[in-house]
């Protein structure tokens, strides 16, 4: 029999601001609470990773001192979350990284064994960004010393880019969800018990931004932003998929957390 699949959600700390940030053209200046969060699937394939959450220091460091609108307690950190089941981050096999702005891939660097999983584009948007997006992709510690332009199999082992919907492993689908960032990906994951996981990553911040058709303001490309949002739609309706937002401190409290599993 093989291993059955489970989820873990990673409380990895909160983000704050105005809600015209998380809805691209609703006039709100209401303070917005941001959570962030990893998933952990148990496979029998491996322990992936999806998104590692921020490193705080890192964004000290980038917007200064005085920065406010990101927060992490010592409980909050991917070594003490992943350590409620048990887990080390030398013990994660292989991470997904639904896109590189430096909240989803704070713990990257701590994943020694892992093997980095992310979309060809994103990888070359990390390496050379926009000038508006430089410091959404601050964060480059877990990469190698770069000279030149990246290709898509140059990290193998430890990276893996790329293209298309892509189904990694037995139930576990990346869905191609551009607009907030070029190579943005959505996961979804089947599981024994229950209805699959769908994993909307920056795509969607929140439940109330699929229901308004309202991307996030930060993106590259606002007609593809909206059609990620059709496609998440659809796709939770073909697979009769439950969605799980990244950004949704309303949804988010009710969501299970580690040391609790889905199955």
């Amino acid at each position: 029999m093989p291993k059955p699949t489970r989820v873990a959600l990673l409380d990895l700390g909160e983000m704050y601001a105005k809600e015209y940030q998380l809805f691209w053209q609703v006039p709100s200046e209401a303070r917005a609470t941001l959570p962030a969060y990893g998933v952990v699937i148990d496979h029998q394939d491996g322990l992936f990773l999806y998104d590692t959450g921020p490193d705080i220091p890192l964004y000290r460091k980038t917007f200064g001192e005085e920065m406010t609108f990101a927060t992490q307690a010592p409980t909050q950190t991917l070594h003490a979350q992943l350590g409620l089941l048990g887990l080390a981050p030398e013990d994660i096999s292989h991470v997904i990284n639904s896109h590189y702005h430096l909240d989803h891939c704070g713990g990257n660097k701590h994943c020694h064994n892992a093997k980095t999983i992310c979309h060809a584009c994103e990888l070359e948007a990390l390496v050379s960004p926009q000038p508006f997006e430089a410091f959404a992709y601050a964060d480059r510690t877990f990469l190698p010393k770069l000279e030149g332009e990246p290709t898509p199999d140059m990290y193998t082992p430890y990276f893996e880019t790329l293209r298309g919907d892509q189904e990694i492993a037995l139930g576990l689908h990346l869905f191609e969800t551009p607009g907030h960032t070029a190579g943005h990906y959505s996961l979804m994951v089947r599981l024994p018990g229950r209805r699959p996981m769908l994993f909307t990553g920056d795509a969607c911040y929140a439940k109330r931004g699929l229901d308004m058709m309202a991307m996030p303001t930060a993106h590259v490309d606002p007609v593809k932003g909206y059609r990620s949002l059709e496609r998440l739609k659809d796709l939770a309706e073909q697979h009769d998929a439950e969605l799980f937002f990244s950004h949704d401190s309303e949804s988010y409290s009710g969501y299970l957390k580690a040391p609790a599993w889905y199955v």
